[in-house]
């Protein structure tokens, strides 16, 4: 029998559901018997795989980065969970939604302000271009499930594995399920 193809990624976050993820103690040695996690920011898989059976997405969207990677994960997982109230709701993530236009705080912070080069760091790897907003996952890609909490404690990440990898979803793509 086929294993389960399972992934996680981080955006925009702390990687606290990461670390709740870990939290999750000897029953990591349970899902490896029965799943492979085929790419997380924990293996360190710099490209992200084909035929995902379900990726759990940490933190919001809030750089042009983040926005390829959901892109990608959805085209490429056959189920898509926020993971987290940063994806589920853009959380601490977009606190910077109320302060307006990202490309001005950046010219304050690098260009107004004492700065040794006086300009907005702009080579690539450096900084990706920020998105004029943080995003919840769902309003830029379709999340099949939702798992909230800041961060979601190991049990109920858990329980939503065990729920999805017994075929606990919602048959209708358009109706999404919450954990928690």
């Amino acid at each position: 029998m086929k294993q389960a193809r399972i992934a996680t990624a981080w955006l925009g976050g702390c990687s606290g559901c990461h670390m709740s993820f870990l939290d999750m103690d000897e029953w990591l040695f349970e899902l490896a018997e029965i799943a492979d996690v085929v790419y997380s920011p924990i293996a360190d898989i710099k490209d992200f795989p084909t035929d995902v059976d379900a990726t759990l997405v940490e933190g919001a969207v809030a750089n042009e980065d983040n926005l390829e990677l959901a892109l990608d994960i959805r085209a490429k997982s056959r189920l898509v969970l926020s993971f987290g109230d940063c994806a589920v709701s853009g959380n601490v993530t977009a606190m910077r939604n109320p302060l307006g236009d990202p490309q001005q705080i950046l010219e304050r912070v690098y260009v107004e302000a004492p700065d040794r080069d006086g300009r907005i760091p702009e080579a690539p790897g450096i900084v990706p271009p920020l998105l004029p907003k943080v995003l919840a996952l769902h309003k830029v890609i379709r999340v099949d499930a939702f798992i909230p909490g800041c961060p979601p404690p190991a049990d109920r990440i858990q329980a939503a594995l065990e729920a999805l990898l017994e075929g606990s979803l919602p048959p209708n793509r358009g109706e999404a399920i919450r954990w928690g």
